[in-house]
């Protein structure tokens, strides 16, 4: 099957549960305040529903349009924009007739309720599966690092042993605390056998990301092919897999780092000589216009300091907990980058979305994601925007505060305004997709 149509079929099914769930988080709590659901659908039934049915006083069903979901509440200025509804006298059953209270609780439910399920999802993939955890002893080489950090006193080679204090549980996870997370201070192990603690200053990440260094560091693995593409130019030259890449036009390769430097900016043929089998020998190689040759290196980890550590489930509820938090931190803290030129142009929409999810159908990666998009959603519906559930909350706390409702006709307004900058935004993400897709 397609890759694009199994990410597709992932997307769908996860946005499926969450906006159902989503969408559960407000029907509860309002069945259970005795207010009346006249709606409880899964996308929007604009004109036309695929699906739908009656069950006591609501309506149940599925629409043609999949860019959410909703629930209709009676006595609630929502994007329905009942008006008829609203000129009427208001019934003990609205929504508005509620506490303030009681309809602060309806509205936040669903965030809630995503956020849990964020938590919950995490606390069950560690236990199910537990979490591979790749110590700095684990690459023997080091790190190759990107030239925006060697001021700092970086070098190629270095093992990083300790930021800000901690020893890393997964290496692998290094470059996104450089970037995200505001790192003061890194221990690191040189070349040379020296040890050295680096002060960083707070706008390093920023400054990372404007560079398009959001992975300073590459682990350094020898240059011994893993995988080589039929078709491409290093299959036709001979290359298989398990040759050693000596060097290229004299330059020393034997890490994979050098090599794919030297393939990125070699202009035309290349001799490149391999060792196969304690033999040496010597090819022609032309890249593809885009530096492309067609081979996958190995990796070099010292698999004495790698582990996949099971959890039981008193294990996994912290450290779900814990990997829950850092994922929405590092969700919230990456937002910042949105206000940059580079950050405008990488808003993207559901083919962005879609992205997240594996080529091949994968349950853990299927979970990871669903988790990932949880938790984004829970924080994203919270915003003080008219139209999202924060708006509604933002209303809520201002009335509880002041004692003052807003005016129905000024909901109104605010929900129009809402609406039109949330499909403002989203064919603006989506359309970001679609050139990306053509042009890139």
């Amino acid at each position: 099957m397609s890759p694009v149509i199994v990410k597709t079929i992932q997307l769908f099914l996860s946005l499926s549960i969450l906006i159902v769930l989503h969408e559960l988080g407000h029907f509860i709590p309002a069945k259970l305040f005795k207010t009346r659901v006249e709606k409880f659908f899964l996308f929007f039934d604009v004109k036309y529903a695929i699906f739908k049915k009656k069950i006591g006083e609501t309506v149940y069903g599925i629409g043609w349009l999949p860019l959410g979901g909703y629930v209709k509440i009676s006595g609630m200025i929502d994007e329905s924009m009942d008006k008829e509804q609203m000129a009427q006298p208001a019934q003990p059953w609205e929504f508005r007739s509620k506490p303030a209270w009681q309809r602060l609780i309806i509205m936040i439910g669903g965030v809630t309720v995503n956020l849990l399920l964020g938590f919950l999802i995490y606390i069950m993939i560690i236990f199910n599966w537990g979490k591979q955890e790749i110590l700095p002893e684990a690459l023997p080489d080091g790190f190759a690092v990107a030239e925006e950090l060697k001021p700092y006193g970086f070098q190629d080679g270095d093992m990083i042993l300790k930021m800000d204090g901690k020893t890393p549980d997964n290496v692998m996870n290094l470059n996104r605390m450089f970037v995200i997370r505001g790192i003061e201070e890194v221990e690191v192990k040189h070349k040379d056998g020296t040890t050295e603690v680096l002060a960083l200053p707070d706008s390093l990440g920023t400054y990372l990301y404007k560079s398009g260094a959001t992975n300073p560091l590459t682990p350094l693995t020898p240059s011994v092919i893993e995988e080589v593409e039929e078709g491409l130019p290093a299959y036709e030259a001979g290359i298989r897999a398990g040759d050693k890449i000596v060097s290229i036009n004299g330059n020393n390769t034997s890490l994979w780092h050098d090599f794919s430097r030297e393939v990125r900016t070699n202009e035309g043929p290349m001799e490149l000589v391999y060792e196969r089998n304690g033999i040496t020998d010597t090819v022609q190689v032309n890249a593809t216009e885009d530096k492309v040759i067609g081979v996958a290196v190995a990796n070099n980890y010292n698999t004495d300091f790698m582990q996949q550590r099971k959890f039981s489930m008193g294990e996994a509820i912290p450290a779900g907990i814990d990997y829950g938090y850092w994922t929405l931190h590092d969700y919230v803290a990456s937002l910042k980058f949105l206000f940059t030129k580079k950050g405008a142009t990488e808003i993207g929409g559901f083919g962005t979305i879609a992205q997240l999810f594996p080529d091949t159908w994968d349950w853990l990666g299927f979970w990871n994601s669903t988790a990932l998009i949880s938790i984004i959603l829970a924080f994203m519906n919270i915003l003080p925007i008219p139209a999202l559930d924060g708006g509604h909350v933002m209303f809520l706390l201002y009335e509880m505060i002041s004692g003052r409702k807003p005016s129905d006709k000024f909901m109104e307004y605010a929900q129009m305004v809402g609406f039109f900058l949330l499909i403002g935004l989203l064919l603006y993400a989506n359309g970001n997709d679609i050139y990306r897709a053509i042009f890139e």
